[in-house]
């Protein structure tokens, strides 16, 4: 099988704030027809290499390459990237395809090229029977559509997504990001999607890059940025005036090392076991089995680990350690 294409290599970019460090070796590797969730919590570092990605910025070290051209040409790397920022403005009044021909020109087009291209944009995000409406009586749905096919009219190579699902419906939601599989696979293009959404991340991305405090704390495909996940802990949800008698029986087994009450949310139990390995299901089955037995309901269980959003959670919370 050939080898995917890598239209963006970052290596060991670094940004300071005046005597402040705020980014610190970025690296990674990202490969035509892929999507990169791009994560971290709030002043990780995530807006700075964004900004340093799509030549808003200039990195105080390190280099990075979109599509075989580096760093030091930005205006040759604009016409290779599209972005889609959190938030942009649109013209009310031109309609959507006066609006995607405005930018066709801009890169280069001619009106009837541009004009084409355009209409052949609002078929593929959805928006054909939308192209002649004003900007100005879109949705918000319909106004990142539109966004999303400003950032392709330059057919580029990498696409920045930034938050492109906030405040969007859960059947939005799942449009739009069927839309970005499409793109991506489609178009073979590189994605870098930023998102707060983790369970959006891990069904959409391919790969993954987790900020903290300025660098990387994680990185690589989905499924092996999960594996490092917490996996020794089960939480359970029993009914409150029974927390105490679950606490006791489920401490009771041979493979509870603790149990944790008083999580933040009533009900709850943090159960950590050993590391069970190939055991995990007999030791799940054991705990509920004792439950059931002491005539306690059980009203959740959910092993940890695995999960995006627990690797975020545990890196994160390290990091910051």
């Amino acid at each position: 099988m050939t080898q995917a294409k890598n239209v963006l290599v970052a290596e060991h970019l670094k940004k300071f704030y005046g005597p402040r460090l705020a980014l610190r070796d970025l690296s990674f590797t990202l490969q035509a027809g892929r999507i990169l969730g791009f994560l971290g919590p709030n002043g990780a570092g995530k807006t700075t290499s964004i900004r340093i990605l799509t030549t808003i910025m200039e990195p105080d070290g390190g280099t990075f390459v979109v599509d075989g051209i580096t760093h030091e040409h930005p205006e040759q790397i604009r016409r290779k990237i599209g972005v889609l920022p959190e938030s942009f403005g649109l013209p009310k009044q031109m309609t959507g395809i006066e609006y995607l021909v405005y930018f066709g020109q801009l890169y280069g087009r001619s009106v009837a090229d541009a004009r084409t291209y355009g209409l052949q944009l609002l078929e593929e995000v959805g928006l054909a029977q939308r192209g002649r409406s004003l900007v100005g009586t879109y949705s918000h749905g319909m106004r990142q559509r539109i966004g999303i096919a400003r950032a392709l009219v330059n057919d580029p190579a990498v696409v920045f997504l930034d938050e492109p699902t906030l405040g969007l419906d859960p059947r939005g939601q799942q449009e739009l990001n069927e839309l970005v599989k499409r793109i991506a696979r489609e178009r073979n293009a590189g994605v870098i999607l930023c998102s707060h959404m983790l369970p959006e991340v891990e069904a959409v991305c391919d790969d993954v890059v987790i900020l903290s405090s300025g660098e990387v704390v994680a990185k690589g495909p989905v499924a092996d940025v999960t594996g490092k996940a917490e996996r020794n802990v089960i939480r359970v949800r029993v009914p409150v005036p029974a927390v105490a008698d679950a606490q006791r029986e489920v401490e009771a087994l041979p493979a509870v090392r603790r149990v944790v009450t008083g999580t933040g949310q009533p009900g709850w139990l943090r159960v950590e076991v050993d590391d069970t390995g190939s055991e995990g299901n007999h030791v799940n089955n054991g705990i509920l089995d004792k439950l059931i037995r002491a005539e306690i309901p059980v009203l959740g269980f959910e092993p940890q680990g695995g999960r995006l959003q627990d690797v975020f959670l545990d890196l994160t919370t390290k990091a910051l350690k």
